[in-house]
């Protein structure tokens, strides 16, 4: 084991840990949607894709749950928006199933939470 694994290995934990739950709902999302967009672009791999909408929706009834909790501190217009777009997440993930839609608007809806995840700007 050389230095720089040694030090990957000691401090790696460590790193880890002071994730903040804003940056384990990115890195969720981040991963959900890396698989939903490399699924899409091979149609022929249907368990592929079917696994990747399964991931992404499983992703989308987690916030929901969180979200519908009365000790979430989100605004409530906030809130109900979370919940439409999981909402939607859910019939527009079968449609793409069924092969009657893209999975395009997922990737974006997804990659909006992200960005959204991402801005660390105090709010006025």
């Amino acid at each position: 084991m050389n230095a720089m694994q040694r030090a990957q290995t000691a401090y790696g934990h460590h790193a880890r840990a002071t994730n903040t739950p804003r940056d384990t709902e990115y890195d969720a999302f981040a991963r959900v949607t890396r698989r939903l967009t490399a699924a899409a672009k091979t149609k022929d791999n249907v368990p592929e894709l079917a696994a990747a909408l399964y991931e992404n929706r499983r992703l989308w009834m987690i916030l929901a749950s969180d979200v519908a909790l009365n000790s979430n501190p989100l605004p409530s217009d906030l809130k109900a928006r979370l919940i439409y777009l999981a909402e939607f997440t859910e019939v527009h993930g079968r449609k793409v199933l069924s092969g009657t839609a893209s999975a395009d608007p997922l990737i974006e809806i997804n990659t909006a939470i992200m960005h959204g995840l991402q801005d660390r700007r105090p709010t006025p």
